[in-house]
């Protein structure tokens, strides 16, 4: 091969070289960053109507199979005393308040909205989402904190020795007022257990200190969970900022 050829052949390798080099490592330093994966943003909360939660069935009547009006899930469920729904709507109520995420509407502000809706022969046949967008607009709000409670059977028996376990199953929905779109849900389903029947619930034998817990008690770790799931959430932000 002339020594011509042979030259113009190593200039081809290397120019070849040269752009698989290049490609490689990002265009010669464009100065593009690398790509990186993004949890989506939250959504922007600041007053929310805290509607609280119902029975899913109320007290008399049989268990069923349950679908929630909301969210379109479908729960078996049993009866729920009222003053057991209400109970917990207070202490949701209340823990808000201390957390002071968001500026509440209370749940008998809400109520009575309800009513209103409920008595107006204009609103015969409103649906449920509907019906919580109306609350959420009446108020100017952001969000409206609604939920069912599906399961509330006490424990038989003791701190430290049951007949039967106490079990509690409920669940929470951020509704947007302007087109009914669910922000967020979250359900707690919990029968208490001992350590040794479910080893991989080790947190709540810790939070239980080892005792028997009471259906008002199980449910408090309920609210405890779901409250640190939701949008701005202490403890996510500062986990965040860490």
């Amino acid at each position: 091969m002339p020594e011509k050829n042979r030259e113009k052949s190593r200039r081809y390798c290397l120019w070849l070289f040269a752009i698989f080099f290049l490609i490689s490592n990002g265009g010669c330093q464009s100065g593009r960053a690398p790509v990186q994966s993004q949890t989506p943003p939250q959504p922007i909360i600041k007053k929310v109507v805290v509607v609280g939660f119902r029975p899913a069935i109320p007290k008399g009547e049989k268990p069923d199979l349950v679908r929630n009006p909301i969210t379109g899930t479908g729960f078996m469920s049993q009866p729920v005393p009222q003053d057991m729904v209400r109970w917990l709507t207070d202490q949701l109520f209340d823990m808000l308040v201390t957390d002071k995420r968001w500026n509440l509407i209370p749940p008998g502000q809400a109520k009575g909205i309800v009513e209103n809706i409920l008595v107006s022969d204009t609103r015969v046949g409103m649906s449920p989402l509907r019906m919580i967008q109306e609350v959420g607009k009446t108020f100017g709000a952001d969000a409206v904190l609604i939920g069912q409670v599906y399961r509330w059977r006490d424990r038989i028996g003791a701190d430290f020795g049951v007949e039967s376990p106490a079990s509690v199953a409920f669940d929470l929905s951020l509704v947007r007022p302007s087109d009914g779109a669910i922000l967020w849900r979250g359900n707690y389903d919990k029968t208490q257990r001992s350590l040794f029947e479910n080893l991989f619930d080790y947190k709540t034998f810790v939070k239980s200190k080892g005792l028997w817990l009471t259906a008002e008690k199980l449910a408090q770790l309920g609210l405890d969970k779901l409250l640190e799931d939701m949008p701005g959430s202490p403890l996510k932000e500062k986990t965040v900022k860490e």
